[in-house]
């Protein structure tokens, strides 16, 4: 745990230093209090899915602009390789696989979730669109006044520009794969 506050602290600091921005202006930014932003920038507390989420969406970038540490261009990964990002107690995990790109505009996640495990997200960025594919289980995904649910084999398109949620519907865990494709370039990213 102690390497991603050190990655999220890194990276904050980065962003917040190329956009000259107090930490009074990114809280007004981002909803997220300057005490609590404060403590993320010094590594001194892992923030929630819900905190990043915020925090990604006021600055305008990617969740894994925010989490991911710079690394080679060419790679292998597995979720063993890459520290989680924590939902719903820890029974939601992000695996963010692959960082977003400035020459895609897109991120590739994993996402596991313990039996009854949920994550609300607010709005993304506009136009962002995601793209999952359950591998494992059952989920429940509601996207504004949508409702599905998604199962094995079973993919789903939507757009992540309104309030969406996960829910796991199985009896065990489920998993899902994710792209989240971004209209525009992110700003801040490397």
């Amino acid at each position: 745990m102690e390497e991603i506050r050190k990655i999220l602290a890194g990276n904050f600091a980065r962003l917040r230093a190329e956009r000259q921005l107090s930490l009074d202006r990114i809280s007004e930014m981002t909803g997220v209090s300057k005490s609590m932003l404060g403590q993320i920038e010094r590594s001194e507390s892992s923030p929630s899915l819900d905190v990043l989420w915020k925090m990604a969406k006021g600055l305008g970038v990617s969740l894994t602009t925010l989490a991911e540490a710079q690394g080679p261009e060419t790679f292998v990964v597995s979720t063993s390789d890459v520290e989680p990002v924590l939902g719903d107690g820890g029974r939601f995990r992000v695996y963010p696989l692959f960082p977003y790109s400035e020459a895609t505009h897109f991120e590739i996640l994993a996402i596991e979730m313990d039996e009854g495990s949920s994550s609300h997200s607010d709005a993304h960025l506009p136009g962002t669109v995601e793209f999952m594919i359950v591998t494992k289980g059952r989920v429940r995904v509601r996207v504004g006044a949508e409702n599905r649910q998604i199962k094995v084999g079973t993919a789903m398109r939507y757009l992540a520009d309104l309030a969406h949620s996960y829910t796991n519907e199985a009896a065990g865990e489920s998993a899902f794969n994710m792209v989240m494709f971004y209209p525009e370039p992110v700003q801040g990213r490397r």
